[in-house]
């Protein structure tokens, strides 16, 4: 996988949360494609210097969410892509935007006040 994952420690955003949030927009992007495989669990955790049970449980969201599988001794891999109507993409999208929106302290009025100015 050539994408650059990054945990910040100073995000108030849980690492799994992270995680999840920078494949989930990868893959809605194209940067990671239908039948890429991710790293294993225990790989991707020692590469980010986290827990394995925080790669396991932003891996187990993103297949609840339809964006990777999993099988017994075939490893993770996408199965959503660039190609899925970017529609599909963006409930995980407006996530993403609104957990970050709220770690940095902002409430509900103020998200909404800016999504509102982008779409004027």
């Amino acid at each position: 996988m050539s994408l650059a994952i990054r945990i910040r420690d100073e995000d108030p955003t849980p690492p799994y949360e992270q995680l999840r949030a920078q494949i989930a927009t990868a893959i809605a992007t194209g940067e990671l494609t239908d039948g890429t495989r991710l790293p294993s669990v225990r790989q991707l955790a020692r590469d980010l210097g986290v827990a394995a049970g925080t790669v396991a449980r932003a891996y187990k969201e993103l297949e609840q969410a339809g964006l990777v599988v999993t099988g017994r001794g075939a490893g993770t891999r996408v199965t959503g892509s660039a190609s899925a109507p970017m529609a599909d993409a963006l409930p995980a999208l407006a996530r993403d935007f609104v957990t970050r929106a709220r770690a940095l302290g902002l409430d509900d009025a103020a998200i909404r006040r800016a999504v509102d100015a982008h779409l004027a």
